[in-house]
């Protein structure tokens, strides 16, 4: 017999130890008694999926919370999610420079290293470097390899997210196609001895976005995170979710044509891209062509700290040219959120975007929009990059798959 459905959508027979994890996890329902009313399952049957849970590790018990009952008595033992029993690893690549890091299952970073790999040197060079990072953070931590669950990476370039292959990325010579997830997983094992994990890849622009929304901005419906560094990315976030396109190339904003660029060759090969005027290694060759030594966009990012007054100039004229497509943007979405990120995201920048978008956006768009920095800064991938993990192997249906894995 089916039970009536509760209020995860799913009847009683239907709500899983995955289920009731979630609950606990989101915060909706954090004791036994709650989770009866909102899956309406019976006191043993969740006592029963609860113990599955505790015997994983991936459950604990908290401080008494409300008492349940309106009659009173004692107050009830809160759930939590024990983030304790695993870790994840992430890392965010650039073109000169990556990240790496330990974090928890709630997103602390316990450890981080950064170096400078160039992507142009290919995928076994890079991805081999993060294994060696990886192992030696882990070490770092003092805790085992076997403690950790999975890996995010995140990549300046379009990734069709079912295979973790980046697809056709301009700024990646090497690595079109190429089997990333293997080769990580590979080198992880390598230099750990630890079994393979799952390795997660994702654009870094979407990465990004899919953590400063997640930390700074949960209760934001529609979230656009725009990085300005070598090139220019976009990543949406809605509803909570990333929103990819069909095949992970959404927010690619860098390669729209615009007038200013009609003369002017991009690294994808085509004449006109945004990203040809307006980003970070756009502005850092006008500098160089005005005898300012810059090379990158992390140049320019340096010389904006010291106020250099040229570079100030051009960030503020990019950003001009990056909020006129931005109004297309904003006026498509309707986002509560734009967030700037990025090498060149500081006070010029962000002047010359807000000047065009609300010169060219419909008031109605921009009425309810807030127009932000980025808050987490340069670990804002790394973040993003261990959500990523730490959703996808605690969704309900995986995590079923998991218990059964472990034998409980």
């Amino acid at each position: 017999m089916t039970g009536r459905p509760g209020r995860t959508g799913k009847s009683a027979s239907q709500a899983s130890a995955g289920d009731l994890l979630e609950l606990v996890r989101s915060g909706r329902a954090t004791t036994r008694g709650a989770l009866q009313h909102a899956t309406g399952l019976s006191r043993a049957t969740v006592g029963h999926r609860l113990d599955r849970l505790f015997r994983a590790g991936w459950l604990r018990e908290g401080a008494g919370g409300p008492v349940d009952s309106p009659q009173g008595g004692r107050p009830s033992i809160t759930l939590e999610f024990d983030d304790a029993h695993a870790v994840v690893l992430a890392a965010d690549l650039d073109t000169r420079h990556a990240r790496a890091a330990v974090l928890s299952l709630t997103g602390e970073m316990l450890a981080e290293h950064s170096g400078t790999p160039r992507l142009e040197d290919g995928p076994d060079a890079v991805l081999g470097e993060l294994g060696r990072w990886f192992a030696e953070l882990v070490e770092k931590t003092g805790r085992r390899a076997d403690e950790v669950c999975g890996i995010g990476l995140a990549v300046p370039g379009p990734v069709d997210s079912d295979t973790g292959r980046v697809v056709q990325p301009p700024i990646m010579p090497g690595w079109d196609g190429y089997d990333i997830r293997s080769r990580l997983a590979g080198v992880f094992t390598e230099r750990t001895g630890a079994a393979a994990v799952p390795v997660l890849v994702d654009n870094d622009a979407n990465l990004m976005a899919y953590g400063e929304q997640r930390t700074a901005h949960p209760d934001c419906s529609a979230f656009v995170l725009v990085k300005v560094s070598t090139g220019i990315g976009a990543g949406v976030v809605v509803d909570g979710s990333l929103y990819r396109g069909i095949d992970g190339g959404a927010g690619d904003i860098g390669h729209i044509r615009v007038p200013a660029g009609a003369d002017l060759l991009c690294r994808c090969g085509s004449y006109g891209c945004l990203a040809a005027v307006a980003s970070g290694g756009a502005v850092a060759r006008r500098l160089a062509e005005a005898g300012v030594p810059a090379a990158s966009g992390s140049d320019v990012r340096d010389l904006l700290a010291s106020g250099h007054p040229e570079a100030a100039a051009l960030a503020r004229e990019a950003g001009r040219q990056v909020g006129d497509v931005l109004a297309t943007v904003v006026t498509l979405l309707n986002p509560g959120v734009l967030m700037i990120a990025g090498d060149l995201a500081g006070t010029p920048f962000l002047t010359g975007v807000r000047e065009l978008l609300y010169q060219r956006a419909l008031p109605r768009s921009t009425a309810h929009l807030d127009v932000v920095t980025s808050r987490l800064g340069e670990r804002a991938g790394l973040v993003g990059a261990g959500a990523l993990v730490v959703e996808h192997l605690y969704a309900p249906e995986r995590v079923e798959q998991r218990l059964l894995a472990l034998g409980v």
